[in-house]
């Protein structure tokens, strides 16, 4: 992944990800909207195309947020402690596990001496959609980037039920009933909730909502 530098820079990689994605879960969309059998194919097909790209979006979405954070060139006491946590978070983990007094010290000390230094993200691995991105796991990345969830949290069920629910299914072998009217809802409600969290990370990047 590329630096992103400037506002302009996550702005336009946030909508090239939007727009390749939208554009071809609708195009199944086209496909489940005839008249022949096989127009179950594509909405089964359909259905876990667009988990795939509800996790990729989020995941990607996601880790393009973090880059530009990380390019700011802030210190670790500049930043939310959500995202200090994302440089420092192997020498936390030492603290919450480790019952070596010297080994927890020598972790306090570094995080002490961290603080006034400029910020290092380890962005590799950083968000983790589990394989299964359920709201649950989306409230937590959503979170882990001080985005606020409350607007989802009606969706939450439609996340869990209609798109996760179904595409397991579809992964397992399982036969699901779903017309083309609900496949087209559903890809309509996905779609909205993905642009609401592009405009949430937008939002939050231009009023430098990073910052503590």
């Amino acid at each position: 992944m590329a630096d992103i530098r400037t506002l302009n820079q996550l702005q336009d990689a946030l909508d090239k990800e939007m727009a390749w994605r939208a554009k071809e879960v609708r195009a199944f969309n086209v496909a489940s909207k005839g008249n022949g059998p096989e127009r179950r194919y594509f909405i089964r097909a359909g259905v876990a195309l667009l988990y795939a790209h509800w996790e990729g979006f989020v995941k990607t979405a996601s880790e393009l947020y973090l880059n530009f954070v990380a390019n700011r060139g802030l210190k670790y006491s500049e930043l939310k402690s959500c995202f200090s946590i994302f440089g420092l978070k192997t020498k936390l983990q030492t603290l919450s596990v480790s019952r070596q007094a010297a080994a927890n010290i020598d972790a306090f000390d570094f995080i002490l001496m961290e603080l006034d230094n400029t910020a290092r993200l380890q962005l590799s691995s950083a968000i983790n959609t589990e394989s299964n991105l359920t709201s649950k796991v989306f409230a937590n990345i959503a979170t882990s980037l001080d985005i606020n969830v409350s607007g989802y949290n009606s969706r939450f069920k439609l996340i869990d039920e209609s798109l996760v629910h179904r595409r397991n299914k579809i992964a397992h072998g399982e036969y699901i009933d779903i017309n083309g009217k609900e496949f087209e809802d559903l890809l309509n409600d996905v779609l909205q909730i993905m642009r609401e969290y592009k405009t949430d990370i937008e939002n939050a990047a231009s009023t430098s909502g990073y910052k503590r």
